[in-house]
């Protein structure tokens, strides 16, 4: 069946018994959760930041865009102290069913909620969003099309106009064969969940590039069973592609942000505490299981923000 690519990725992914319906992350591809207990504990940071701007309101949410298998907000409700942990409202977003093991006081939803007041987190959703695939030609862009089961490509029709128009702001196509994926898809749903923000922050955590150095070629990429492999919207790998942040930026400004922040996961989770730093040998005399323990948190932080890895995913934070 030949579709364009964003057809072909939302059958491949969420269609009747989907890639992301069937399949848990942790068995495909490894993300900072799942890397270190202290990827938690910076949002837990960051989560407590926010409790203070917003001065210690009854009820705080804390939601997890693409929860996955809900890690992320299991680590954090159980890292929570007794005074916040009363006063949270943990919502897990995700199209997948609920995990059996995750704690009753934490929501289940295929939607994300409104009101919300307090801390969004999306770690790795945005690249899971569906997005046509475009190509240059001597005429101009041109969808590219795929064959669901072979993964072979050709060039279809125009682009839409509101998508040729994305092109032109976000990922200028400058020569013949060079392509792009059109990001507005994920400009759409990022600022739907600043509409659904009242008060607080809301952090994308991506793989990302800047306007200014687009891949030539485009990012889509295939995982299965942890390796990469080709990307072929077949329903039995997941389907990714880095994400214009930049763009989703603008889009969270138009829908009411107030302040905005682009940086890497190296500098923002150093910012909430994680710094990778190593124990000081005096304690491998005095304690050597502390400082073994201490060497293995700093191996992990050192993952976390490692530029040439986890430490180089971008970082969106917009507060409303």
């Amino acid at each position: 069946m030949w579709l364009t690519w964003r057809a072909a990725i939302q059958r491949a992914l969420y269609g009747e018994g989907g890639f992301y319906l069937r399949e848990r992350p942790s068995g495909h591809f490894r993300t900072s959760v799942c890397a270190s207990p202290a990827f938690a504990e910076a949002v837990l940071t960051l989560l407590r930041e926010v409790d203070t701007e917003l001065g210690g309101p009854p009820a705080l949410d804390l939601v997890d865009v693409g929860a996955g298998e809900g890690l992320l907000v299991g680590h954090v409700f159980g890292m929570a102290g007794r005074e916040l942990r009363a006063r949270l409202r943990v919502t897990a977003v995700d199209l997948s069913p609920r995990p059996d093991d995750l704690p009753g006081e934490i929501a289940w939803s295929a939607r994300i909620p409104s009101g919300i007041r307090g801390l969004v987190v999306a770690n790795e959703w945005l690249d899971n969003i569906p997005v046509d695939v475009a190509e240059q030609t001597a005429e101009g862009p041109r969808l590219v099309m795929v064959d669901t089961e072979t993964g072979e490509e050709r060039l279809g029709g125009e682009p839409a106009e509101a998508d040729r128009e994305w092109l032109k702001r976000w990922w200028p196509l400058s020569c013949v064969g060079t392509r792009a994926e059109i990001g507005r898809t994920r400009d759409a749903a990022w600022a739907a969940v600043l509409n659904r923000l009242d008060q607080g922050r809301a952090v994308a955590v991506d793989y990302a590039h800047p306007v200014d150095n687009r891949p030539r070629c485009g990012t889509l990429t295939g995982y299965r069973d942890g390796a990469v492999v080709s990307p072929i919207p077949d329903g039995t790998c997941d389907i990714t592609a880095h994400v214009a942040l930049d763009a989703c930026a603008e889009a969270g400004r138009q829908a009411g942000a107030i302040s905005t922040t682009l940086s890497t996961q190296r500098a923002a989770l150093r910012e909430l505490g994680i710094t990778g730093a190593r124990p000081a040998l005096d304690l491998a005399r005095t304690d050597p299981r502390a400082y073994l323990r201490a060497l293995a948190r700093a191996s992990e932080e050192g993952e976390l923000i490692d530029p040439a890895g986890l430490g180089g995913f971008g970082w969106l934070s917009q507060s409303r």
